[in-house]
């Protein structure tokens, strides 16, 4: 199966691209190849720049709140293992603690080191990291891979509170959805939400062989999806047949 996701709302949308690139960024510094850690510095300096957004911490500190005010009340359900739940609001309360007390925006102990800063304001041009025009970065790349990602440890561990609460309320926001089979007739698929409860993300799993493409929209009130197939020069048409898929709402 294929996933796919849908923000409904810009708060969720930034919060899942923060998430890509953490991932992401993750994921090169693991590697030993110096264009790789050149990507992990690039993506270590677009996560500075989402996260420069005003309202970013607050809004990731609400969120972690309201999650924890739902799990509380599942307090004394028979149905619930109490250790699980104080495990759960426990790695809350600590993320909600460690981003609370961290200092500004994500990022911003970084700006005060003119290297990075003189590569960050290159890297966005086109060549603009040769050699000759930064050749102090240059000689950083040609240091053991041990060396320079321990450097990159270093400066994105500055980013690692919010990582840690971003990837957790995304779990539990993840977790919050239950996954069941519709179908979209003739490529097709639309379902009223209820107005009592504000849903925040939408998940749909396409299988892998029918190789479809979801175009998503919605609001409060209604969702709708139309799958699509690339045709031989990768252009996407409208696919005319019945097709079962899983969807699942978050809240």
């Amino acid at each position: 199966m294929v996933l796919y996701e849908y923000p409904f709302n810009e708060g969720i949308r930034t919060m899942l691209r923060l998430e890509h690139l953490f991932d992401r960024m993750a994921g090169l510094i693991a590697r030993d190849d110096p264009v790789d850690h050149h990507y992990a510095l690039a993506s270590m300096f677009e996560i500075m720049d989402v996260a420069a957004r005003a309202d970013l911490k607050s809004d990731v500190l609400k969120e972690l709140d309201r999650h924890k005010q739902q799990l509380a009340g599942y307090r004394g359900n028979p149905a619930i293992s109490e250790a699980a739940l104080d495990d759960v609001i426990t790695r809350i309360d600590v993320a909600f603690k460690d981003l609370n007390e961290s200092p500004g925006k994500a990022g911003q102990a970084l700006t005060g080191n003119e290297w990075l800063m003189s590569i960050r304001s290159r890297i966005g041009i086109p060549g603009g990291t040769c050699a000759f025009d930064l050749p102090a970065y240059y000689a950083w790349q040609q240091h053991a891979p041990d060396h320079r990602r321990a450097d990159l440890v270093r400066w994105t561990d500055t980013l690692a509170p919010l990582s840690i609460a971003l990837h957790l309320l995304l779990g539990l926001l993840r977790e919050s959805g239950v996954p069941h089979k519709v179908v979209a007739n003739g490529g097709q698929y639309q379902q009223s939400l209820p107005t009592a409860r504000t849903y925040h993300l939408l998940r749909v799993k396409l299988p892998r062989e029918a190789d479809l493409v979801p175009e998503i929209s919605g609001h409060r009130l209604m969702v709708s999806i139309r799958l699509m197939k690339a045709d031989g020069e990768g252009r996407l048409r409208p696919y005319a047949e019945d097709c079962a898929f899983e969807l699942a709402l978050c809240a």
